[in-house]
């Protein structure tokens, strides 16, 4: 009897520690076969975080935002329009307008004075131009000032001051022109602003013969900053006014959606400032998803049609689709 339960005894502890390990292997091996968490089948929603990440990313890419100006047979700013008066078109197809705004709000320009040697006689007369246009703006817009020749130099930053800055009336003019750096920089700086309505107000005779980036080039970046172009020809008025360089002028203005001013000083000036800065903080704000999804790095056309017949419309021409 004793023989047996010896035999037992021996036989218990021998399978006890391969029952163990046994037991162990199992759990190890269940562990390892717990299945992972699945991935949403097609049609099924994105966990909210990668949802989000996408809307954030198509957002950013692919909203086109314009600032349109709106102007009676009297060329006065129309007010009290809806989104319903306002149809846009994106290389002749209608888009669907994806926010619309028409409240009043604070804005940012950046003046650029040219200080090139073309310039020499009209020096004054260009600081008197950026006096008026600071005199003009309410107490929430700012603006930035710089003078351009041979090298861009912002000699103010964006501020709600009213006054030229004192380095403004020690500026010396040289030789060179770099007129598209100039607007280029400043496209560049008033795309990290905040403000929704922006501006370039060029005071130049629109003579160009330095600059590394091209005329396209600066226009583009002002497209993609959504800014306005302002041109005020500073030029000498009469036979001896340079065509080519009005040329320049007119584009920048024109493609922008903003204004080309003829008149370099005087109550024209004036009152074309006054206005400029009525309808730059009056704006009607359009924003739109294109139809047209390709990143093809080609150039849209866009238009902007009112219901009503009496009001003709002011807006930049179209932009650069993204590349790749």
């Amino acid at each position: 009897m004793r023989r047996t339960n010896r035999k037992v005894t021996r036989t218990t502890l021998l399978i006890l520690p391969f029952s163990v390990l046994l037991l162990f292997a199992r759990i190890h091996s269940a562990a390892i076969a717990e299945p992972t968490p699945k991935t949403p089948a097609a049609g099924q929603e994105k966990p909210p975080a990668a949802q989000d990440q996408d809307d954030v990313v198509r957002v950013s890419t692919d909203l086109v935002v314009i600032n349109a100006t709106v102007l009676d047979k009297d060329g006065k700013f129309v007010r009290g329009l809806k989104r319903a008066d306002f149809h846009i078109f994106e290389d002749d197809a209608e888009q669907k307008i994806a926010s619309f705004s028409a409240e009043e709000t604070p804005f940012a320009a950046a003046i650029l004075l040219d200080t090139s040697g073309s310039m020499e006689t009209r020096l004054t007369l260009g600081r008197g131009a950026a006096i008026e246009f600071l005199n003009g703006l309410r107490d929430e817009d700012v603006a930035a000032v710089y003078n351009f020749d041979s090298k861009v130099e912002q000699i103010q930053d964006f501020s709600p001051g009213r006054d030229l800055p004192a380095k403004a009336f020690g500026l010396k003019t040289r030789n060179q022109t770099a007129l598209n750096d100039a607007v280029l920089q400043a496209a560049v700086d008033l795309g990290k602003r905040d403000e929704k309505r922006r501006a370039i107000v060029i005071l130049s005779d629109g003579g160009e013969n330095y600059s590394r980036a091209s005329s396209d080039k600066a226009l583009e970046g002002a497209l993609q900053a959504g800014v306005t172009i302002y041109a005020v020809n500073m030029g000498e008025t009469g036979p001896q006014r340079d065509l080519s360089a009005t040329g320049i002028l007119k584009n920048f203005a024109s493609k922008s959606g903003g204004r080309y001013v003829d008149a370099p000083g005087g109550q024209v000036l004036r009152d074309s400032f006054a206005e400029i800065a009525e309808e730059l903080g009056h704006q009607y704000t359009i924003a739109y998803r294109p139809t047209n999804h390709a990143h093809d790095g080609k150039w849209r056309t866009i238009g902007l049609k009112l219901s009503r017949s009496d009001v003709t419309v002011r807006t930049r021409k179209g932009y650069k689709a993204p590349k790749g």
